[in-house]
């Protein structure tokens, strides 16, 4: 494995689907696996095989299909769930069975009614039986976020000495500050003892809006897998977005971390998922947003237009988007509305567009954006105007 490389493991099918409204069918679930295929997702989460007959077949049929990435299954720490996503997932060239059990003592003692001891015995155990149908197996230590480090470390030496090829770190509840997620990693990397035997995962939420800083901060501190949806989609507030993630590597390249999603199919992916799964894309969200590439600010829209790299750090092209927007309200100036009519085809000097701005002003004020038709009827008047004068 290359020293810097990150692996992308996606949940959409998995986590994201478990939004509410979200629900697939089996045939939109395989057309989106070979979008995220082909995006150069390295893990494809298809979904959990045992918790209904049509899942199960879901799972099955991208199996059959994806040739590529890795499919994964999820299963609890139950032997029946281990065989029955190994079923699922027996025809795929590249199979991952992903199973684990709660870690915290929330969920030892509330969850399970259990003891540290049972919990680390039934972790060992679920990976020995995952390990009799793959070489690949993933372990989750469900809400790890939460769990004393100690405890963690022995939990993750055991699964790996188990057979563990990778290990999953959740922030199951989006509890942990990016300083605390990240300490957490580098206290594994240096307390585990056979911790070069895995990859370490990041699998965070969004509860407090922290789950791509928790990610970034995970992998900067030794792991070398970010589990992540497109949009961000996942339960409750969501999980860690994949766009989000890989643009932050891409760019900060002084940490010599990096992918291999096609970044220019970031954004036409993120429209498919949005239509397929019936979840609106919020317009401010980062990089696949509508607004994300907008500028309203007379200031921002100055300086866009003297040099794009002013206020964009991303190039739109290079994620998919449409080209970036100058939107015209009552807080652009006359730089932006000369673009705009010049765009439009009209050539105004800058008396005209000084004449022309007050005009544009009070369309502004009644309404919350002006458009082209607005613009077209104001150069008009104003050519007809200067013409018969």
């Amino acid at each position: 494995m290359a020293e810097g490389k990150v692996f992308i493991f996606d949940t959409t099918l998995r986590d994201g689907e478990q939004v509410p409204g979200c629900k697939l069918n089996t045939k939109e679930k395989l057309e989106l696996a070979l979008e995220l295929e082909d995006l150069g997702v390295d893990i494809i989460e298809a979904g959990f095989p045992i918790s209904s007959p049509g899942d199960f077949e879901s799972v099955n049929q991208i199996a059959r299909t994806i040739k590529n990435a890795t499919v994964c299954g999820l299963s609890r720490a139950v032997q029946k769930d281990i065989e029955v996503a190994a079923e699922a997932l027996r025809h795929a060239p590249r199979r991952r069975i992903h199973t684990g059990i709660g870690t915290s003592d929330f969920h030892i003692k509330s969850k399970f009614n259990s003891t540290r001891e049972d919990i680390l015995e039934r972790a060992v155990q679920c990976v020995k039986w995952a390990r009799n149908f793959t070489d690949d197996v993933e372990f989750y230590a469900e809400d790890a976020g939460r769990t004393d480090n100690d405890y963690l470390a022995r939990v993750v030496e055991a699964v790996i000495k188990a057979g563990a090829t990778t290990v999953n770190i959740p922030d199951t509840t989006g509890y942990c500050l990016p300083n605390q997620y990240g300490a957490k990693m580098a206290y594994l990397i240096n307390n585990v003892p056979n911790i070069d035997k895995a990859i370490l995962s990041c699998h965070c939420h969004n509860d407090l809006g922290l789950a791509t800083a928790n990610s970034i901060e995970g992998v900067i501190n030794g792991a070398r897998q970010i589990e992540c949806t497109i949009n961000g989609l996942g339960e409750r507030a969501g999980n860690t977005s994949l766009e989000e993630v890989v643009m932050i590597l891409k760019q900060h390249k002084h940490l010599d971390l990096h992918t291999r999603i096609k970044a220019e199919r970031l954004n036409p992916v993120s429209r498919l998922v949005s239509d397929t799964m019936r979840m609106p894309v919020q317009p401010n969200k980062a990089i696949v947003g509508s607004n994300a590439f907008s500028h309203s600010s007379g200031i921002h829209q100055d300086g866009f237009l003297k040099d794009a790299t002013t206020y964009e750090i991303i190039n739109p092209e290079e994620v998919g988007a449409d080209s970036s927007k100058i939107v015209l309200t009552a807080r652009s100036g006359r730089s932006a509305l000369a673009y705009r009519f010049q765009k439009l085809g009209f050539q105004f000097d800058r008396n005209d567009v000084d004449t022309l701005y007050s005009e544009f002003l009070k369309v502004a004020d009644s309404k919350k954006e002006v458009e082209d038709n607005d613009l077209r009827h104001m150069a008009t008047n104003y050519q007809q105007k200067t013409t018969i004068a």
